[in-house]
């Protein structure tokens, strides 16, 4: 089974970049989509399922703002659009599409790097999420959550850590949230069990200022987190970096499971 996440920054600049093109041979079973910046009625056909997907979305109620989706080659046995929290859903970060036992989950962590206001929406978002976190490694389904999270963990999942420790996305209260979802609640960070002192090639996302992409100064904030039996299954992992369809680079996960 081969899952993939992808922050778009956009899914119509996506495509216009060749997303689509490039998506039919990677042979993905699940595509989580991120900050789709689009509405219904923004989508092409071809976005909205393209060649052998199905594709359900959860938008945001501001145009051109946030957004996710899940591409399926198998139809779900349930969707679930938003967490039931009025001021996250309005802003369309949650979507989970249920398949047997396995619960595959797109999500899209707000960015505080804008002002004070939206890093004190981060950090509400952070709360209020780590309970459903909780009901879902309680649940007893497996669970695949993607997405961007919007934190680098630790310090080698960025190049400049020193000089970001107090910015948003490598804040202490912001890691250790992170560490506490993986010590505490009991998630796994798959790529990191799979590679876990892998450095600039683990990054997925670079800033469009100065010569980030080509000097490699990224940070990994894209993931794939998991229930622990999930975890064991998984097999390889790697970055595409080969074409660039947003500012972050696909994530793609191979796991032992019979999709």
């Amino acid at each position: 089974m081969r899952i993939i996440t992808a922050n778009l920054n956009g899914i119509r600049s996506a495509a216009n970049k060749g997303f689509l093109d490039w998506l039919p041979r990677q042979n993905a079973d699940v595509v989580c989509l991120q900050e789709l910046k689009a509405q219904e009625a923004d989508l092409a056909s071809s976005l909205r399922s393209p060649s052998g997907y199905r594709g359900f979305f959860h938008y945001a109620e501001k145009k051109g703002y946030s957004g996710v989706g899940i591409y399926c080659r198998r139809e779900p046995d349930k969707v679930v659009e938003g967490l039931g929290i009025a001021d996250i859903d309005a802003e369309g970060r949650y979507l989970q599409a249920d398949f047997g036992q396995l619960s595959v989950i797109s999500v899209y962590l707000p960015s505080g790097s804008s002002s004070e206001e939206r890093q004190g929406v981060k950090f509400s978002f952070l709360e209020r999420f780590y309970p459903h976190l909780l009901e879902l490694m309680a649940s007893g389904r497996e669970v695949i959550l993607c997405g961007d999270l919007n934190i680098a963990h630790r310090e080698i999942d960025l190049k400049n850590w020193k000089s970001n420790q107090k910015n948003s996305g490598f804040l202490p209260e912001e890691r250790a949230w992170f560490s506490k979802v993986l010590d505490e609640a009991g998630w796994v960070d798959v790529y990191r069990r799979l590679y876990p002192d892998a450095t600039g090639e683990a990054y997925t996302w670079w800033s469009n200022r100065g010569q980030a992409w080509a000097k490699n100064v990224g940070w990994r904030i894209d993931y794939q987190l998991s229930t622990g039996k999930m975890a064991e299954k998984s097999k390889a992992a790697s970055v595409y970096k080969e074409q660039r369809f947003s500012d972050h680079a696909p994530l793609i996960i191979d796991y032992d499971w019979s999709f």
